[in-house]
């Protein structure tokens, strides 16, 4: 098991504590501030009810996170260490004097600074070749971005596993390629902040209304395409070259004050707070990362289903833990019920009552049933040849709650399994607490007549060989069950 070293756990030491540890690392964190465990405990919290949700498959078994007052300690065998103190240059250099003499000369130390160039990172260090900028994006536990940035002095083979580390624990790792104060996307970010400081200040906006204008328009689009690819959409049929000749002279324009800056007064602060504090001050900042959670999980779940954008990302690292995440036949004890869905509930599967909603039980069983026909043979390769398997009868018991974050498992039980028949039975457990049960009616069918016909030799043989092992199992409560009409 690797082993990362976090040092400075704040907001965002914290959430890479989080992404290392629910991905299986063993981590390390160094920070002399008495609340660093309890301030990493409730960004773990929150991590852990929301950053599972986002895979499909189960994460790897949650490392150890231990907590070290010496900074050798913390560094030392640790493959990967993450500096996140306070943007002050002469703090991080002297804390890279510190560790370079303890950690590992293989060691990725990677910076989370915002603005530093990582040639005024490596200026003096024992070892530059070790220290490149990786730059995140808060909830760092959630949010892929990661601005990799490195100078000529990091071998390009350091930089490669650098990439490669980030991608395993499901992060988008942008090599930047020349480095530029605040790398990319902050200076994206200081251009618009600017122009909404002016835009307060001038009293023509508050910060509600700002905020309004980003998440209820462009906001989305840059969610899911970015800059240039929205604005090529825009351009209609004839694309970006039409979009650059129809907007390029408004360039010219005194749209914006991006090279001016309001003076950064009392006063301009105090407005400033207390609009913040009436737009969102009836909120705790632990409600605020919520709401934020549940909004970027139901986002980037969303774009998996169109494979775009931050979607493509999680669905690239989904077939990264697939392999080996459920056993196949022959790993199978078949004599007994059959793993067929381990994962974690996400946030989007839960309703108002703050459970698991009664359809995504559906989804989650019908997933099971998916899994079950690819252990008997049906898989794509078979689909693609014209048989499958189509449901023609579901009962659904619900046994008790589960909420986001828990980590359930499906196993099944196959009652009938011959000819164009088959039966087979879901239980639901989070641990050793059965949540519900799912039966399932299902005929093979040929996709070219849409008819119920015979599947293949091999999916015979496959369901013979489990309706032998599993003979001697016990006919499961509640199956055959139905609603009873009430006396």
């Amino acid at each position: 098991m690797k082993t990362a070293a976090i040092i400075g756990g704040g907001v965002i030491g914290g959430g890479w504590a989080a992404r290392f540890l629910l991905n299986g690392w063993n981590v390390r964190v160094f920070d002399p501030d008495p609340e660093a465990e309890r301030k990493i405990g409730e960004v773990l919290d929150n991590a852990r009810r929301s950053l599972p949700g986002l895979s499909d498959v189960p994460l790897p078994s949650e490392g150890a996170l231990t907590f070290h007052e010496e900074l050798v300690e913390a560094v030392q065998g640790a493959a990967w260490i993450q500096e996140s103190v306070p943007e002050r240059l002469d703090l991080k250099l002297k804390v890279y004097k510190g560790l370079q003499e303890a950690c590992d000369p293989d060691a990725i130390i990677g910076s989370s600074t915002s603005g530093f160039k990582p040639s005024e990172l490596q200026e003096g260090a024992l070892r530059p070749e070790q220290i490149v900028v990786t730059h995140p994006f808060n909830p760092v536990y959630l949010l892929p971005l990661i601005e990799l940035v490195p100078t000529d002095a990091n071998p390009p083979a350091m930089v490669k596993n650098a990439q490669e580390l980030l991608k395993s624990v499901g992060f988008f790792p942008l090599h930047i390629k020349k480095e530029i104060d605040a790398h990319i996307a902050d200076r994206f970010l200081e251009a618009v902040w600017r122009e909404a400081l002016w835009l307060v200040k001038d009293g023509i906006a508050t910060t509600k209304e700002i905020d309004e204008a980003i998440r209820m328009g462009f906001g989305i689009r840059w969610a899911q395409m970015g800059l240039f690819e929205t604005y090529r959409v825009a351009g209609g049929e004839a694309g970006m070259r039409h979009f650059m000749a129809q907007f390029g002279p408004a360039l010219k324009w005194p749209w914006t004050k991006l090279m001016d800056v309001p003076d950064f007064t009392d006063e301009l602060v105090d407005l400033i707070a207390d609009q913040s504090d009436a737009q969102s001050g009836m909120h705790s900042i632990r409600e605020l990362e919520r709401i934020r959670d549940n909004n970027l999980v139901g986002m980037m779940r969303a774009l998996k289903a169109q494979n775009y954008g931050a979607g493509a990302v999680l669905n690239q690292y989904d077939a990264l833990l697939k392999p080996g995440a459920l056993p196949t036949l022959e790993q199978t004890d078949i004599s007994q019920p059959i793993l067929t869905l381990a994962r974690a509930v996400p946030l989007d599967w839960t309703d108002y009552n703050g459970h698991m909603n009664e359809a995504k039980y559906v989804e989650a069983f019908a997933a099971a049933t998916d899994r079950f026909m690819e252990i008997i043979g049906c898989d794509a390769d078979y689909i693609a040849s014209g048989g499958s398997y189509f449901t023609a009868e579901n009962h659904i018991r619900y046994v008790d709650e589960a909420h986001a974050g828990a980590k359930i498992e499906v196993r099944t039980q196959m009652l009938l399994g011959q000819g164009k028949k088959l039966h087979v039975f879901h239980s639901m457990y989070e641990g050793d607490k059965l949540l519900a049960t799912g039966e399932s009616f299902l005929l093979h069918v040929s996709l070219e007549s849409r008819r119920p016909s015979a599947p293949s030799p091999d999916i015979e043989a496959a369901m013979a060989r489990i309706a032998e092992a599993q003979a001697g199992l016990p006919y499961p409560e509640g199956a055959g069950a139905a609603i009873r009409k009430p006396a």
